[in-house]
């Protein structure tokens, strides 16, 4: 299966930097999946979760409160003003990093559709973790 490279970057570091299958964004429009080879584009996102699904097939989330996308046949760059990786080796990374993404949750109040929908896969990725 073709992979392509994925970034996601904020202001304070690298998130995620690696090769995926798949990744699904919360777009302006929508969210909308991403496989390798798709054609280019740039656009917003909002306030929500994108899925990564790795190599392994194993599925990785994070939470961001806004920023854009860069899409290639090969590459995506997200870039974020905040972002949250849920995933943790143990149950007090899993908890600091919900904690780190309630927060996160809590500075985007002014967008409720997105509270809403982040809020449910939010729970349901960390009912994955554990």
């Amino acid at each position: 299966m073709d992979k392509l490279k994925l970034e996601i970057l904020t202001p304070n570091g690298i998130v995620f930097s690696g090769e995926v299958i798949s990744v699904t964004l919360p777009g302006k429009e929508g969210e909308f999946g991403v496989l390798a080879h798709h054609a280019s584009l740039t656009t917003l996102l909002e306030a929500g979760v994108i899925d990564i699904e790795k190599e392994d097939k194993k599925t990785e989330s994070v939470l961001i409160n806004w920023g854009l996308v860069q899409v290639d046949e090969t590459k995506v760059v997200v870039l974020v003003e905040g972002a949250v990786a849920i995933r943790g080796e143990n149950e007090s990374d899993i908890a600091k990093a919900l904690d780190d993404a309630k927060a996160l949750i809590d500075s985007i109040k002014d967008n409720n559709p997105a509270i809403a929908t982040v809020s449910a896969k939010l729970e349901s990725a960390a009912k994955s973790l554990m």
